[in-house]
C-alpha cells in the first residue's frame, strides 16, 4: 500500500505558524504573515496560529484558522502588543496529537523559542522568518550597547532552523555575511486590486486643506523613534521655504504621536487606518515618504508604488529593491540628511516629475503579485520537509 506523503506545494500539507504578531493587529509583519497563512491556505493546506491574544482582545477574536493562544507581557513602547511567554509542553502535547510537517517561526521572542525546542524534539523540520531588525532598533531606544548580543542571539536561533527566510538580497548578503546559515531569499507581495491610484480622493485631500495642485508629502506607518521621522519633519519644514502650500500627512500611530501634535501642530495626524479607507490615504497623498533606516524590508513601500506614488527613502531594504532613480522615486544613500531634505524640497517644486514617477511606480508594482510570493514560499516550506540536510546545532532545553 501507498502512503500518501504530504505536499505543502499541492496543498495537503499541515504548517504551524508561530508569531507574536497578527490581524487585527496592524503593522508590517502581521500584514505579511496574515498574506501568508492566507497564501498557503488556499493552495490547500491546514494552518494551525500559535500566538499570544494581544492586550485589547478582551475575548478570542474570530480566527480564519486553528489557534493556539499563548500567556503575554506587555511590549515596552509598543503598548498595543504583548510578547509571548514559553509554552513548550503545550506545543509538545498538541503538536503530539496532531503533528504539523513543518513549523514556520515569525519572531524569535520566548515564544518562539520555546516552539523551537518543540519542534526540535519532535523532530518537525523548521523555518523562520527574518522579519525585524531588533539588533538595530537598540541604536534607537539608548541600549545601542546591546547591539551585539542581539545580533549574537539572533544568529544563534536562526541558524537553530533547516532555513531562514529574508525579503531582500541585500540583506542575506548581510546575515551571510555575520554567519547566519542556510538562508533563501523571499521577497514581499503587494495587492494592487486594493491599493490603487483610483482611490485618490479629492474630498478627502480638501479635508487636509489641499488645492487640486497642491503638494501632499505622506508618510504611513509607525510613529516611532526608529522610523526617523524627525527628518521628515525637517524636509518638510524646509520645503514651506519654497512651496508654503506643501502638506505633511501621517497616517499611523505610535509612541511619538503626542509629542509630534504638540511640537507640530500644523502637521495633518490622520491615526491608523486599515483596507479601502487606508488605501484611500496613500492614493491621496502625492510623494511617499520614507526616511527609516531600521528595515528589514517596509511593506509600505510597495503599497505606495502601487497606490501611484513616488517614493523618497534611503537606499536600503525595499527603497533599494525596487526604486529607480528618477524613474518612480529617488533612493538617497544611507545617512545624508542633506541630500534626502534636498530631494524633498526639489521634487515638491516639481509636481510634473512627480505625477511622472507616480505612474511609473504604479507600472512598476504590478509585477509584485501576492500570489508569486505564496508560491515560492510553500515551495522553501515543501524542500525542508522533503529533505532536512541540513543539521542545524543540537538542540538545547
Amino acid at each position: 500500500m501507498q502512503v500518501s506523503v504530504p505536499d505543502i506545494l499541492s496543498g495537503t500539507g499541515r504548517v504551524s505558524i508561530v508569531t507574536e504578531t497578527f490581524p487585527p493587529e496592524i503593522n508590517g509583519v502581521a500584514h505579511t504573515l496574515s498574506q501568508l497563512a492566507t497564501g498557503l491556505s488556499c493552495l490547500g493546506n491546514q494552518i494551525q496560529l500559535v500566538r499570544p491574544r494581544q492586550g485589547r482582545e478582551q475575548s478570542p477574536v474570530k480566527e480564519d484558522f486553528e489557534t493556539i493562544y499563548a500567556p503575554g507581557l506587555p511590549i515596552p513602547g509598543y503598548k498595543e502588543l504583548r510578547f509571548g511567554l514559553p509554552i513548550k509542553q503545550r506545543l509538545l502535547d498538541a503538536w503530539q496529537e496532531q503533528r504539523p510537517d513543518v513549523v514556520y517561526i515569525a519572531t524569535e521572542g520566548p515564544l518562539g523559542s520555546s516552539a523551537l525546542n518543540a519542534a526540535r524534539k519532535l523532530n518537525i523540520p523548521v523555518a523562520s522568518g527574518f522579519h525585524t531588525r531588533f539588533d538595530h532598533y537598540t541604536q534607537h531606544y539608548g541600549i545601542g550597547w546591546l547591539e551585539s548580543i542581539t545580533r549574537g542571539y539572533l544568529r544563534r536561533f536562526h541558524n537553530r532552523c533547516q532555513l531562514t527566510l529574508v525579503p531582500t538580497r541585500e540583506l542575506q548578503e548581510k546575515l551571510e555575511g555575520q554567519g547566519f546559515q542556510n538562508t533563501a531569499l523571499v521577497a514581499r507581495g503587494v495587492d494592487t486590486q486594493l491599493f490603487s491610484p483610483g482611490r485618490r480622493d479629492e474630498g478627502l485631500r480638501r479635508d487636509w486643506g489641499l488645492m487640486p495642485h497642491d503638494m501632499a508629502l505622506i508618510y504611513i506607518g509607525r510613529l516611532a523613534a526608529e522610523k526617523n521621522l524627525k527628518l521628515a519633519v525637517e524636509a518638510w519644514q524646509e520645503t514651506l521655504h519654497h512651496t508654503p502650500s506643501a502638506r505633511l500627512i501621517l497616517v499611523g500611530d505610535g509612541p511619538m504621536r503626542g509629542a509630534l501634535q504638540k511640537d507640530y501642530p500644523d502637521i495633518i495626524f490622520c491615526g491608523m487606518h486599515r483596507g479601502e479607507s487606508l488605501a484611500r490615504h496613500y492614493a491621496s497623498g502625492d510623494l511617499f515618504l520614507f526616511p527609516s533606516l531600521s528595515e528589514t524590508f517596509g511593506n509600505v513601500v510597495i503599497e505606495a508604488m502601487a497606490s501611484g506614488l513616488p517614493v523618497l527613502g534611503y537606499r536600503d531594504a525595499a527603497v533599494r529593491e525596487y526604486i529607480r532613480d528618477g524613474e518612480n522615486g529617488l533612493s538617497i544613500e544611507r545617512n545624508n540628511r542633506e541630500a534626502y531634505i534636498q530631494a524633498t524640497v526639489e521634487l515638491s517644486q516639481n509636481h510634473a516629475q512627480v505625477m511622472r514617477m507616480g505612474k511609473q511606480a504604479r507600472s512598476d508594482s504590478q509585477s509584485l503579485d501576492w500570489s508569486n510570493i505564496h508560491t515560492r514560499f510553500a515551495m522553501l516550506l515543501n524542500d525542508i520537509q522533503e529533505d532536512p540536510s541540513h543539521e542545524p546545532a543540537p538542540a538545547y532545553e
